[in-house]
């Protein structure tokens, strides 16, 4: 988790450069002379720092699996008609951490050819950002759609790129997400399908011999669960929904 923090804080871009007392000081900010730019007092750095820690839940949530393992898990237990078992902590923990499973190469090779290279000063800011991005793409187009892509090109009114490494994160990350979407609703559709013959063929037995104050889905609910654990279903789910991203 430490690697994914210092990778993530990278993307702030935040100057090194010399700071004398001037104007700005008061708001924490200091002109670098030679040409060095705008430089950052070590207060206002903290303050950026925790600012981009407070949107790595958004970054976790959009730019890693998490996003369709937590819909295909919350469409599995609106399936099994379960309601609140297990609870939402239970399943965004445990989309976390499949999440990370997967991601984990990802930031690992981030943290080594921006990071490290960064703190020992053999590049600069902008090319820890370029160097730092190259596995983050590659990773976003595995799995984005060229047709979520090409809307957000349109949208950004940019032109078609030739090569996809030319992508920008700012197209990349958008189709990602849309991307995502289909595939989690898709895989919660077809998990729906035979508890959704259950539930049919209960509530067509109850209604057969006048069972009306009962509902059917309190009856059909202890033989969709009964069904699952048979058929060690959260094995098969877990283990096919992984296979969608490390099989790719």
């Amino acid at each position: 988790m430490l690697r994914l923090l210092t990778s993530l804080i990278l993307f702030a871009g935040v100057s090194r450069a010399a700071a004398p007392t001037g104007p700005l000081d008061a708001l924490g900010i200091t002109v670098g002379l030679s040409g060095h730019g705008i430089g950052l007092s070590a207060p206002l750095q903290i303050a950026l720092g925790l600012t981009l820690l407070s949107m790595l839940p958004a970054v976790m949530v959009c730019i890693t699996p998490f996003l369709r393992i937590s819909i295909v898990l919350h469409f599995l237990r609106q399936a099994l008609g379960t309601q609140t078992a297990p609870s939402n902590q239970v399943l965004a923990g445990l989309a976390l951490f499949l999440s990370i499973l997967i991601v984990q190469p990802v930031f690992s090779e981030m943290y080594t050819h921006a990071w490290e290279p960064l703190e020992k000063g053999e590049i600069n800011a902008a090319q820890a950002f370029d160097q730092g991005s190259a596995p983050l793409r590659t990773f976003l187009l595995r799995f984005a759609r060229e047709r979520d892509i090409q809307l957000f090109l349109e949208i950004g009114h940019e032109p078609a790129p030739r090569h996809s490494s030319d992508l920008t994160l700012k197209v990349l990350i958008p189709a990602y997400i849309l991307s995502e979407l289909k595939a989690g609703f898709q895989i919660g559709a077809v998990l729906f399908l035979p508890f959704l013959v259950i539930d049919i063929a209960v509530a067509s037995v109850t209604l057969s011999i006048g069972m009306m104050q009962l509902p059917p889905a309190m009856v059909s609910a202890p033989f969709k669960i009964l069904l699952f654990v048979l058929v060690d279903g959260w094995n098969l789910v877990i283990g096919s929904l992984m296979k969608t991203f490390l099989g790719s």
